[in-house]
């Protein structure tokens, strides 16, 4: 690591116009003054959210590449694998949270790698649809592919599955009917997905379902003749699958069938086929034959589910549901007949465990502290409520001004963000795009100053640490115009 001085780090911040003038006086002045050191100053901006810790590692290291990729500023890495690394990022020109892909640099000359994710690119820019991640730039710099997608604040349904175990029946039937919706619209245009599994599907916070990754897409010569015609490999699993089976690209057919390894996951917390990265245990058509039935694995299960579900993972093709419309029709009527609606609507949020509550609503949580945030948010959901967290509070507003507005109420911590907590919290009042925006400020014990400070009205209330659940609960329901529940006498 270089040893740079605050004011190095400081120039090499202004070079990249990472931060504004006036926002790094206020660094130095928080970190002691201009003759602190780089890292108290770096870890000045970091607090006050001017730079992420990422951003300054690579400051310090002497990296002057690599924080932006066309439109978007890189704040800090959420994923790798082999082939790419995934950032959260912010769009320069909008202030929305992006994710942008950057293939590793040492796929740089590997024309295959750079086609095949360029590929992935174009499929996602073709593929516009509410379950599937919209792509919107394909590009290079200095000598780096990337793309830019949506940003899906909430984990793999490899990950939520880890955590949370089989999901119930009626949040199980919402996600596949989802994911149903998303691959039939692709198929519809020709698209065969070719690497369906845990990890290419993202739900977010609300619940919503989507696929990701068409890096090995297909094009079928039935498709959208707007697509053209692009071969690409499958992937091991549908290889091995297809020779098995006798039926070579297949691949419509095949995703149905890795789609109900999918479902099955969903509804038993276990993976269907056994995981393994081995690429000579991945080709075994052995794999496939030992599959345990669904019946077998969870016989609690109503009996028409496990008959649609299990349809989709049989051995042979031509026994096997023939489209994706066909089972998300089939999907649909166990959702009438077990959930009571059919609609594909986002689930609620999806706890890591125990009875989901019905949802009231979504809030916004700012609060900066992972701990506190953990806490917070256990709090809300067992409140009724959704919930969706930032550290930000001017990131929390431009997510819930009136043309962007997908939360009932914002809830503001002041306990660690202090004034810049009540700055936001007293911006509302101020600004019509938040007229009709109810807000809560939570101040901390003793923080005195910040409630006096606060501007307060119908719609924007404060409250102190620690909050009790019967009163905070009546709180949100007031401002939310939630009727409550008469007290038990």
């Amino acid at each position: 690591m270089h040893s740079l001085t605050s004011e190095q780090l400081a120039q090499a911040i202004l070079d990249l116009e990472l931060v504004a003038p006036l926002e790094l006086e206020t660094g130095f002045r928080e970190a002691g003054g201009r003759g602190t050191s780089a890292e108290a100053l770096g870890a000045a901006l970091v607090r006050r959210e001017l730079l992420t810790g990422y951003q300054i590692e690579r400051l310090m290291r002497g990296d002057r590449r690599g924080f932006f990729y066309g439109r978007s500023t890189i704040l800090y890495q959420v994923g790798a694998g082999s082939f790419a690394r995934v950032f959260r990022a912010v769009d320069r020109d909008t202030g929305k949270i992006i994710a942008v892909k950057v293939l590793r640099s040492r796929h740089a000359k590997d024309i295959e790698r750079q086609q095949a994710f360029r590929h992935e690119g174009e499929m996602g820019r073709l593929l516009r649809h509410p379950n599937i991640v919209a792509i919107e730039e394909v590009g290079a710099e200095h000598g780096s592919s990337y793309l830019t997608m949506e940003f899906v604040e909430g984990q793999t349904l490899r990950e939520l599955v880890k955590l949370r175990g089989a999901v119930d029946l009626p949040r199980a039937l919402d996600l596949i009917q989802q994911l149903a919706a998303g691959l039939e619209y692709a198929h519809r245009r020709g698209v065969t997905h070719r690497d369906l599994k845990a990890s290419n599907v993202l739900v977010s916070s609300a619940g919503r379902a989507k696929l990701v990754d068409f890096g090995l897409a297909g094009i079928d010569e039935t498709g959208d003749a707007l697509l053209g015609r692009i071969d690409q490999p499958r992937t091991i699993d549908y290889a091995a699958l297809e020779k098995l089976t006798g039926m070579q690209d297949d691949c419509a057919r095949s995703d149905i069938f890795f789609f109900g390894t999918l479902a099955q996951l969903v509804l038993t917390g276990q993976p269907t086929l056994a995981e393994t990265r081995d690429r000579s245990q991945r080709s075994d058509p052995g794999r496939f034959q030992r599959i345990v039935p669904l019946a077998t694995r969870a016989p609690h299960l109503p009996r028409d589910v496990i008959e649609t579900i299990g349809r989709m993972t049989l051995l042979d093709p031509l026994e096997r549901w023939q489209t994706v419309a066909d089972v998300r029709r089939a999907v649909e009527q166990l959702a009438e007949a077990h959930v009571g609606g059919g609609d594909a609507s986002p689930a609620a949020a999806l706890p890591s465990g125990g009875p989901a509550p019905t949802m009231k609503g979504t809030l916004m949580l700012v609060e900066p502290g992972e701990a506190a945030q953990r806490s917070f948010r256990e709090f809300f959901n067992a409140l009724g409520y959704r919930v969706l967290v930032t550290g930000n509070p001017r990131r929390a507003l431009t997510m819930c001004d009136a043309r962007n507005r997908s939360v009932d109420c914002l809830v503001l911590s002041s306990h660690a963000l202090g004034n810049e907590a009540v700055e936001a919290f007293n911006a509302l009042s101020a600004d019509p795009a938040y007229a009709t925006l109810p807000a809560v400020l939570v101040a901390g014990e003793t923080q005195t100053a910040v409630e006096a400070m606060a501007r307060v009205d119908a719609l924007r209330r404060v409250t102190r640490l620690p909050i009790r659940k019967r009163e905070f609960a009546g709180l949100l329901e007031e401002l939310l115009g939630v009727p409550r529940k008469p007290d038990p006498a």
